[in-house]
């Protein structure tokens, strides 16, 4: 392997690391009531935009900062962020994994297929080994999820994978992602204040700082990560690399909620670390 995919394989580990904790992050903050849904998605948004704008100002004027991104994949930002947390207070982890990275694979592979990607075959063989072992992660235990909330993720899938796939052409990804996230806020506060008059908001200070920590660190600083490399990857390819965060989640399931290591998860981390690592390793065609 050269240097530079070396390096790829590197930042693309670091940013499904970054993904898995916004799982977990959203996991423990949102299963035990601990802020609402919408709360927890604007505090994200806000914390993101906080730690990144310093960032980005170090490197390029206000008004350069400003112009980065687009008002699109801010939209895709919110709505995956918005939705997302709605879902997660509903299903459970496998099903919700399983609704949310198959409309993740479904976007991105669909719109590599219109734009005629032509991956190589190793990409390919790459990614049925990824989905053969999320297939033996998380279908045994997929339960008939609610309707409203099968749905809400799987638009959450589909804004993620526009929003990944819109960072093939970001030329900064810092001041791309901060513009997104700044652009984001007021979507999402929107959001907040329709979910006003369905209940009333609450967050307890831990629900605050997981959201914070979620926003600030594994959504803001790993979402530059993830920019900063798609653009290095065939769209199947960062397809794919996705597929890791459900098997990097369940490891710190049993890590930080005591849960049990399963003969399952012996067995599929292996197909889907080693699947996702040769589909971002083939060599292009």
């Amino acid at each position: 392997m050269n240097a530079p995919w070396r390096g790829t394989l590197l930042l693309t580990a670091l940013a499904m690391m970054a993904f898995a904790g916004n799982s977990l992050l959203c996991r423990a903050a949102l299963r035990p009531g601990a802020i609402d849904a919408t709360t927890f998605a604007l505090v994200r948004v806000l914390a993101g935009a906080a730690v990144l704008l310093p960032l980005a100002l170090r490197t390029l004027p206000l008004h350069q900062v400003r112009h980065a991104g687009s008002w699109p994949s801010a939209v895709m930002l919110a709505a995956y962020a918005v939705a997302f947390s709605l879902a997660y207070r509903a299903l459970d982890a496998s099903t919700g994994t399983l609704l949310l990275f198959g409309a993740v694979q479904v976007t991105m592979l669909g719109t590599a297929r219109l734009r005629g990607e032509r991956p190589p075959r190793g990409t390919w063989f790459g990614f049925l080994l990824a989905t053969a072992g999320l297939g033996i992660l998380l279908l045994p235990g997929v339960h008939a999820p609610d309707v409203a909330s099968a749905l809400l993720m799987v638009v959450a899938g589909v804004a993620w994978g526009g929003y990944s796939l819109r960072g093939r052409d970001a030329h900064d990804a810092t001041a791309a992602t901060t513009a997104n996230f700044v652009r984001a806020l007021p979507l999402c506060a929107l959001a907040s204040l329709v979910a006003l008059t369905i209940h009333p908001p609450h967050a307890t200070g831990e629900g605050l700082l997981l959201a914070i920590l979620s926003g600030a660190i594994t959504s803001g600083l790993g979402y530059v990560v993830w920019y900063a490399t798609v653009r290095s990857l065939t769209a199947t390819a960062a397809a794919t690399a996705q597929l890791v965060v459900p098997v990097l989640a369940a490891f710190g399931g049993v890590l930080l909620f005591d849960e049990a290591l399963t003969l399952r998860l012996a067995l599929a981390a292996p197909l889907v670390l080693g699947g996702a690592g040769l589909a971002i390793v083939a060599k292009r065609t």
